[in-house]
């Protein structure tokens, strides 16, 4: 795959200065190398050390004509347009012949066929409720549930894997044939550490693929596809349990060719509890859900009184961004007035090259202005939407360099559109509306990141939304917008997402006690309306049983005068600053369960409605499916096999991902870079999250 204008160059700057599109290849090339530096003192995704950006020349005229990736292992070449995918198919699956070689340069590490392998069993240790888990029917999306206990038994499960012990980093040590198991080292980090037991794996893989160059006796189909069933049956059972104390694993993933109706996902809701919770139903404090329609989750409420099924609060923010781009009239005229614009600029060929030239000049980086597909409504395409307005904010200075040019101006004469585009780049009125606009998204953005990876609990909906409240009135007055109709889309969506579940647990949560001017640590019913309070003694009274009932209000009444000792209210609020973030943190947020169950055991009943609400979160955990999965599924549809095969890989990828909650590695930073994975927007309408 080589050739003679694929050397890597000596004197990048040697190009013509004079030339965009040599000047954009060259910075492209820097680019690479700078994130292959960063990679190579181990900042950077793992593959860097194996790839090397070389820029290919013209052979005529000597100037940089593209950007390659080169395997430093076999010398192949490809295009530098995604690094991450380059170094999927030809590493991570076998296609380079000496990647392998490389991860074990000891040949006696040579690995055991799968098929040499006694097939794993898997056994769990618990103190009670022994059950398989089954696999999980193929049906409508996956939910987040969560399961919390009554009181102080913890449900979490021991795991001991009898065989693979090599590829575990498992050693056995017993005098009989009962042999006991020792873990020495465990690491399922996915990082370094893990490269040598992978390379293991994926060379039996390999031999199972390729039969003729094994050892042993060629395996038939039927052998093969048993030994991938076996290996996906182990991975899938030892991937994770739903634990009590509030933390969640994704329960199921489920395939659906069209729009789900409430009844049928009110049934697949319940199928999904029944599967975790088994013959305990009660332990399934409630629902997360940011697909399922509202019905479903209220049908499941009132026919079983202990549940608390919620709209997920980062769907809930995503979805104001929505409601501001439908209904608030700036949204709607800086939106049309950027289309008009970009589409221009993008599609007249003169007034595009004259936009890449001042561009290249002025950022010194090419390109178009990134447009929203004329397919989709841009209310639905809002990351699409908000890409564009970022493009041209960046490119004001650029634009109107454009429309000043005397070959602009001689367009002008004869086209009408482009008098109104010149209108449009020259009207300061146009600018200000556009920052505010993107201004706004950003905001609302930026909470919903947080959001995403915080995962606060429903005892901070109501702060949230205030502190929402707060900035977006901030940001009525920084950019002289009337505050009535932006006030009034904001209270549209809140009343949408409310349940008077955030009342309670905000309550009853003491990390929001309050000192008052006696020196008591008291709740907060004052910063509720009296509706809120309302709520909170309708919700208490339904999640315990009718003789409980005027038990759970009185002793409500008792700690809305009394609250908590300051000494213990002040050791549950103590904070610390996050070393990653740099943000101040609740030092321990177990503890206030804790003082639910020790120093406030004299409330019975509101103490058991305290603890299962106050570590429900208020947010699903998102999962997109790549597109190449999605095409083996839409492929494999039709048969139950290849379904239920589907369902492992994504309960899998999910899974890691949850565990993971790492939404700044540096793999992912070069894929954003790249402009990778667009095409995953279709398809995250089919896809919704389950714990």
């Amino acid at each position: 795959m080589a050739s003679t204008n694929s050397l890597p160059p000596t004197d990048p700057s040697s190009s013509s200065t004079e030339d965009p599109a040599a000047k954009a290849v060259n910075k492209r090339y820097e680019g690479l190398i700078t994130v292959r530096t960063k990679a190579t003192k181990g900042k950077g995704a793992w593959y860097w050390a194996h790839l090397e950006p070389i820029l290919v020349r013209n052979p005529d005229t000597n100037l940089p004509k593209a950007v390659k990736l080169k395997c430093s292992l076999c010398d192949a070449l490809f295009s530098a347009s995604n690094p991450s995918r380059t170094a999927t198919e030809h590493l991570k699956r076998g296609t380079c012949p000496n990647f392998s070689a490389v991860l074990r340069p000891n040949s006696s590490l040579s690995p055991l066929p799968i098929s040499s392998l006694a097939s794993p069993s898997v056994s769990y240790h618990h103190h009670h409720n022994h059950r398989k888990r089954s696999p999980p029917a193929a049906i409508a999306s996956p939910l987040q549930n969560q399961v919390s206990n009554n009181s102080n038994d913890d449900n979490s499960h021991s795991l001991a894997i009898v065989e693979s012990t090599r590829l575990l980093g498992y050693s056995s040590h017993s005098n009989n044939n009962n042999a006991g198991l020792t873990q020495q080292h465990l690491v399922l980090s996915g990082g370094k550490e893990d490269l040598g037991a992978l390379a293991l794996l994926e060379d039996s893989v390999k031999k199972l693929k390729s039969p003729k160059t094994s050892p042993g006796p060629a395996l038939s189909k039927d052998q093969i596809d048993s030994a991938f069933d076996l290996l996906a049956d182990w991975f899938y059972e030892s991937c994770g349990v739903n634990l009590p104390n509030g933390s969640s694993v994704y329960q199921k993933a489920v395939f659906t060719g069209g729009s789900v109706t409430s009844k049928y996902a009110e049934e697949i809701l319940w199928e999904t509890i029944m599967g975790i919770s088994g013959s305990g139903v009660q332990k399934c404090v409630g629902i997360v859900a940011d697909k399922y329609k509202a019905k479903a989750l209220r049908n499941l409420e009132i026919q079983n009184h202990w549940m608390v099924n919620l709209s997920c609060q980062l769907q809930g923010f995503v979805s104001l961004i929505k409601d501001f781009s439908k209904e608030l009239h700036l949204f709607r005229s800086v939106t049309e007035n950027s289309l008009k614009l970009a589409n221009f600029v993008n599609n007249k060929s003169q007034v595009r090259s004259s936009f890449q030239k001042h561009r290249v000049q002025e950022l010194e980086y090419g390109g178009l202005i990134r447009v929203p597909s004329n397919k989709c409504d841009c209310s639905s395409n809002i990351a699409h939407v908000f890409a564009m307005l970022e493009d041209i904010l960046s490119c004001s200075r650029v634009l109107q360099m454009v429309v000043l040019d005397d070959s602009y101006k001689a367009i002008c004469v004869e086209d009408p559109v482009a008098r109104e585009v010149a209108g449009i780049v020259q009207n300061e009125g146009f600018w200000n509306d556009l920052e505010a606009v993107y201004s706004l998204v950003k905001l609302i953005r930026g909470m919903a990141q947080e959001i995403e990876v915080e995962r606060p609990l429903i005892g901070q909906c109501l702060p949230l939304w205030e502190e929402l409240r707060v900035k977006v009135k901030e940001w009525c007055t920084k950019f002289n917008i009337a505050e009535a109709p932006v006030e009034k889309i904001v209270e549209k969506r809140f009343r949408k997402n409310y349940h008077p579940a955030w009342s309670a647990a905000f309550i009853l949560d003491p990390l929001n006690l309050i000192r008052d001017t006696s020196g008591k640590y008291l709740p907060p019913f004052k910063c509720l309306t009296h509706e809120q309070e309302k709520d909170v003694d309708k919700l208490i009274t339904r999640l315990v049983t009718r003789e409980e009932a005027h038990v759970a209000l009185m002793e409500l009444m008792k700690w809305r005068s009394e609250g908590l000792e300051p000494l213990y209210a002040q050791a549950v609020q103590v904070k610390q600053q996050d070393p990653v973030t740099g943000k101040m943190k609740i030092a321990n947020p177990q503890s206030s369960r804790l003082v639910w169950e020790t120093c406030l055991s004299e409330y019975k009943s509101l103490g058991k409605v305290a603890v299962r609400l106050i570590f429900l979160h208020a947010t699903s955990c998102g999962f997109k499916c790549n597109w190449s999965l999605m095409k083996w599924i839409c492929v494999h549809r039709h048969s139950r096999i290849g379904l239920e095969r589907a369902q492992k890989m994504i309960f899998i990828a999910a899974h890691s991902k949850l565990g993971r909650r790492d939404f700044s590695n540096e793999e992912e930073k070069d894929a954003e870079l790249f402009m990778i994975g667009n095409e995953d927007d279709m398809l995250n309408e089919v896809f919704a999250d389950a714990p």
